[in-house]
């Protein structure tokens, strides 16, 4: 089926976004536009940063995703005449129910920073004043995110939505209002990162020689092991749920005198998968050899988003329940292989 014009000017935006580690990391966000009775969204484990490059974007049928919506379905019916084998983005009802033109949730470090805590009430109002939002708790993505959103909707008008543990939404008329409103909110909710430690590259090495392990790409990752306080947050369980789709809840520890490859064979005779990254503390970050390109950017999310929380907050983690209910999703395990085969 033709494409709008306005397409195009969603694809420059979104490329530009997903772009910005600080505002998306791997298959990380989402973003749509309302054309008519369709809605274009980005399709299920595509790159928001891949999006002029390539035809990331499903036409889907704007009436009846509502209607499955209000039924309950987590089904996406797509336009008529849509010739796409891809799979429209998990987060298809979230775009189909809030009413703007133009919609983009990313992942941004900030907006999660404050979106994990539990004692920053106060001063998130005071940040956000001035700004139609609201702040939800978490809610397993998809519909029951959906339905969560849907009550909001009901009482008051929204352009940003600040999601517990998993990051930051907005709608606006155009792309450029959106893209200019996601810097703002990102500008009030800054916080500086503590200062990295500098990092032993040949012990890492040695560490990994001769396992399926090797060290990260961006060595930012290695804060994670080296401050005490990412560590801490790192390994007490999961902040997200790209968390924990790429990375598996919480992350070890190697503990003092063990190695890699005991490790690995421990994991293994308790029919468990070798860690997809393991922090050795003080020295730095290791990920498995075969990692995707979506976890390397997990890990590095995990990085910016725990060198940012400051030693006083307090967090909320995911539950187990929580975990196990993404690890067992379709919807995930689907968009993991695309990531995997990118």
């Amino acid at each position: 089926m033709q494409a709008p014009a306005q397409l195009q000017d969603l694809r420059r935006m979104s490329a530009r976004v997903g772009s910005n580690m600080l505002l998306v990391q791997g298959a990380g966000g989402n973003s749509s536009i309302k054309h008519g009775d369709v809605l274009w969204v980005k399709a299920s484990g595509t790159w928001l940063s891949d999006a002029e490059a390539k035809d990331i974007f499903v036409p889907v049928c704007l009436s009846a995703a509502r209607e499955a919506l209000a039924q309950g379905d987590e089904g996406v019916p797509l336009a008529p005449h849509a010739t796409t084998t891809l799979r429209a983005s998990i987060e298809t009802s979230l775009h189909a129910l809030i009413p703007h033109s133009v919609v983009l949730h990313v992942h941004s470090v900030n907006t999660i920073a404050w979106a994990v805590r539990t004692d920053a009430r106060d001063e998130l109002a005071e940040r956000m004043d001035g700004l139609a939002w609201h702040r939800l708790d978490y809610f397993h993505p998809g519909l029951p995110l959906a339905h969560a959103l849907s009550d909001v909707i009901a009482q008051n008008p929204i352009d940003v939505l600040i999601l517990g543990n998993h990051g930051l939404v907005v709608g606006a008329a155009d792309c450029d209002e959106a893209e200019a409103l996601v810097h703002e909110v990102e500008k009030r909710l800054s916080l500086a990162p503590r200062r990295p430690s500098a990092v032993d590259d040949q012990a890492l090495r040695s560490i990994c020689s001769g396992t399926d392990y090797r060290l990260p790409a961006d060595p930012l990752c290695h804060s994670i092991a080296t401050d005490r306080f990412s560590r801490a947050i790192a390994t007490s369980g999961s902040l997200y749920p790209d968390h924990v789709v790429f990375l598996g809840p919480g992350l070890p520890i190697l503990a003092e005198g063990q190695d890699l490859t005991a490790m690995t064979m421990h994991a293994s005779a308790v029919g468990l998968s070798s860690p997809v990254s393991t922090l050795i503390p003080g020295i730095g970050a290791v990920i498995r050899a075969d990692a995707s390109p979506g976890a390397e950017a997990m890990l590095t999310c995990l990085a910016l988003v725990t060198g940012r929380l400051p030693l006083s907050a307090e967090i909320s983690y995911l539950s187990v329940e929580n975990e196990q209910a993404l690890l067992n999703w379709d919807a995930e395990r689907y968009r993991r292989q695309l990531t995997a085969d990118r």
